[in-house]
């Protein structure tokens, strides 16, 4: 019943992908749709994009282990979109065309920032895509029976998403997303109405029966991050990533105007916010219902907590609606990966041809049908490369993987698109260090941190660490450190590079740059972005 489901999804997608197909006329059309998505669809469609794996396997499972500290993935992901629709949604709306780099060189014309702007895409949309292809891998083994194991399973997830973006571009992207969203509220909320009925819906008899299982401090901080400085890098990284996410920055250039753009974050913020409240019903009903040995058993980091949960809401293990349940939400589970390495791989694959290809190695002077071609070719290398990054990191929580592209993007983007919006001194060369600074100091870090270095227990014949030995750096996220390390180099790089810019010129692009980042004016339809 599982597969069947599943190849139902996968079957209505690959419909869209190639009723989508026939509607890619031009490079606009692959790249953000021909910018002709409403805002509703948009809003969806972005809910759709941010709602993945890491949120629904990753964060369910987190929470079932490690309680109230599993639970801060849930309020950071929800509280980063204040920064989005404050700060970032419409002023990239008005400067930019398809990717963050058009935005930054729309001020700073200069070249080498398209270049950096975009290996930096590339960089954190990878990182992301490994915890989508990851959470596949566990889920297809669950659905086969162990006989389709994670080596076998990612593969195959990224061959099907290069069909989604080479075949539909955009336009299919979106409409998976905006599938898939609606699935996913589906199903938390049966799930959440099935929970609330096991205790007399009251959320406080819930918690009351999580506390006598595993007792009063696992209600509260440190079950996981025994350092409160962990939480807070955690948080950090959360909270400012999402402003510097390329996957969800390319969706407000799908929208006709910024007012559509500001209205799709609004959208997305009640889909989002909903969800995540729902994760605190579903985790911790995940530790009463199941335990945690059970979780563990079925996947070593949790990711398998949502699927089992739902089997045992919908009548156990060797009951028609057990099966149904486990069958419906790891389908709904695995269209939601489909969605979401679909948008990350599109917007990696936009950088590369966009941005790098006809923008600094070809001049702008690329012609839209070696754009097409050249776009569909470097879908299916990002592909490859998320499925053998996957292969190594298939044994890692999938919220975790996620939490640290949400750092290199707080740390390498955000500073650039901050200083470009509001500091009149800031300059190209202070863009170059800070997004060049910002994702070697987050890299260097993690490979030094406990996610990579560790002694692993004896007994374990394949351990989570890749090295085993003491890690140097001690927090698992290394947002409260590379963060303000993104921004320091931004500043020092500015420094360096004033001597010897014009200053007048730069400061009257300002000028420019702020009139039509806030009123719009000069915009019509999409926006050509200056080299």
């Amino acid at each position: 019943m599982t597969l069947l489901l599943a190849a139902l999804i996968v079957a209505l997608t690959l419909g869209i992908t190639f009723w989508a197909s026939r509607r890619n006329t031009s490079t606009s059309d692959f790249y953000v749709a021909g910018g002709k998505i409403s805002a509703t669809q948009n809003g969806i469609a972005i809910a759709g994009d941010y709602m993945s794996a890491a949120s629904f396997l990753g964060i369910t499972g987190l929470i079932a282990l490690n309680g109230y500290d599993g639970f801060m993935y849930s309020v950071g992901w929800f509280i980063a979109y204040l920064t989005v629709l404050f700060i970032v949604a419409e002023p990239l709306r008005n400067l930019g065309k398809y990717t963050l780099a058009d935005m930054l060189v729309y001020r700073l014309r200069d070249p080498r920032v398209r270049m950096y702007a975009a290996v930096s895409t590339i960089v954190v949309s990878t990182f992301y895509m490994i915890a989508q292809v990851v959470g596949a891998g566990s889920l297809i083994s669950l659905l086969s029976g162990g006989v389709l194991r994670p080596e076998l399973a990612i593969p195959l997830v990224g061959v099907l998403m290069i069909i989604y973006v080479v075949v539909g571009g955009m336009l299919a992207t979106t409409w998976v997303q905006i599938v898939k969203a609606v699935l996913l509220m589906f199903a938390t909320i049966v799930m959440t109405f099935l929970i609330l009925s096991r205790f007399g819906f009251s959320f406080s008899n819930l918690l009351g029966q999580v506390e006598a299982r595993n007792g009063a401090e696992f209600l509260g901080a440190g079950v996981k991050y025994k350092n409160p400085i962990d939480l807070i890098s955690l948080c950090m990284a959360l909270v400012l990533g999402t402003a510097g996410l390329p996957h969800i920055l390319v969706r407000f250039y799908t929208v006709p105007t910024a007012q559509d753009a500001r209205k799709s974050v609004v959208w997305a913020m009640v889909l989002i916010g909903a969800f995540y409240v729902m994760t605190a019903f579903m985790g911790n009903a995940a530790n009463v219902l199941l335990g945690r040995d059970a979780i563990v058993a079925a996947n070593a980091a949790g990711n398998m907590a949502a699927p089992l949960l739902a089997q045992a809401l919908f009548g156990g293990a060797g009951t028609v609606g057990g099966e149904f349940g486990l069958a419906f939400v790891t389908a709904v589970a695995f269209a939601t990966i489909l969605a979401v390495v679909a948008g990350l791989t599109i917007s990696a694959s936009t950088s590369f041809t966009h941005d790098i290809y006809n923008g600094v190695l070809r001049g702008g002077q690329v012609g839209e049908a070696e754009q097409f071609k050249v776009a569909r070719i470097a879908t299916v290398a990002v592909g490859l490369v998320a499925i053998g990054l996957g292969l190594l990191a298939k044994n890692q929580n999938v919220a975790f993987l996620v939490a640290l592209a949400f750092a290199i993007a707080a740390s390498a983007n955000l500073p650039v698109i901050l200083f470009t919006l509001f500091w009149k001194k800031f300059n190209a060369t202070g863009a170059i260090w800070g997004i060049v600074g910002g994702i070697l100091t987050c890299l260097a870090l993690i490979a030094v941190s406990p996610n990579i270095r560790g002694i692993d227990p004896p007994e374990k014949t394949t351990g989570r660490h890749v090295v085993q030995a003491a890690p140097i750096f001690p927090l698992e996220n290394p947002g409260i450190v590379s963060i303000p390390a993104g921004f320091l180099f931004a500043v020092l790089g500015t420094m360096v590079g004033a001597a010897r810019r014009n200053e007048g010129e730069d400061e009257r692009r300002f000028e420019e740059m702020q009139f039509r980042a806030y009123t719009g004016a000069g915009v019509d339809g999409t926006v050509a972005a200056h080299d």
